[in-house]
């Protein structure tokens, strides 16, 4: 249990330097500043691993570690955290010495030292993020914290509801090891082909092809909807956009942060 808010912090409160803790607060999103206010009267709210409920408290937040309801509130302003919609024959990467179309074709050069975390093979669309925060990078891409990530596949041939259940219950045998579903359902079916949408902890490269295809259900296109609890929706393809604070904070919970 986190313990009373220290004498040096409280020494530093006094001095009248750093920003009023409420106000940090409702600049990184949480609401008003009466809702921060009510939130650290609470006892949700530490800094430095300590407890404070005393309204008025400045902290220096480039020195200082602030967590609401244990999750880290992160708040460097030159931070970017972005979500883009990959079409297919884009390379995951930033650049290319053969010259194809790439990530940074896509975002252009307005944000410093921004990389993808993860990677779609060349042939698949959808989500990818992005980030120039090396900490929560390093978090997202580590096995330790790998999330679970949502595909919508089409794949070749008329799926069963039978083998839906059984990858998810008993999964496969790949050459790198055995691998399962967490979840797998049939959207649609037509003659010849099924979509089906299906989630996933392993980051392993072309992970769903190749479960598909070692049952003989080749996969003829494949769109990632969501990683943790960040969502595609409306995305068009091509474009990108900048996270919210409240869904950096949930993907940096997501991943131990």
């Amino acid at each position: 249990m986190p313990h009373a808010y220290s004498r040096a912090a409280k020494a530093h409160d006094e001095n009248e330097e750093g920003i009023r803790l409420q106000k940090i607060l409702a600049q990184a999103g949480f609401g008003s500043r009466r809702k921060c206010e009510e939130m650290i009267t609470e006892g949700r709210v530490e800094v430095d691993g300590e407890l404070v409920t005393e309204l008025g408290t400045r902290v220096d937040p480039k020195r200082q570690q602030i967590r609401v309801d244990g999750s880290r509130v992160r708040l460097n302003p030159n931070h970017v955290t972005l979500a883009l919609n990959k079409p297919r024959k884009v390379l995951s990467a930033m650049d290319d010495p053969k010259g194809r179309y790439t990530l940074a074709d896509i975002v252009g050069d307005k944000y410093d030292r921004i990389f993808h975390m993860g990677r779609l093979d060349y042939d698949s669309e959808g989500l990818i993020l992005m980030t120039n925060d090396g900490e929560l990078s390093q978090h997202v891409m580590h096995p330790k914290y790998e999330v679970a990530k949502t595909y919508v596949a089409t794949v070749q041939g008329r799926l069963s509801g039978t083998v839906c259940r059984r990858l998810v219950k008993t999964g496969v045998q790949l050459d790198d090891g055995w691998i399962k579903l967490d979840q797998c359902s049939i959207l649609d079916q037509s003659r010849d082909a099924t979509i089906v949408k299906v989630v996933l902890h392993s980051g392993k490269n072309r992970i769903v092809r190749r479960i598909f295809g070692s049952i003989g259900f080749p996969v003829k296109r494949l769109v990632r909807t969501q990683i943790g609890p960040i969502k595609l929706g409306e995305l068009k393809s091509g474009s990108y956009r900048v996270l919210s604070q409240a869904e950096v904070r949930s993907l940096s919970k997501e991943v131990g942060l």
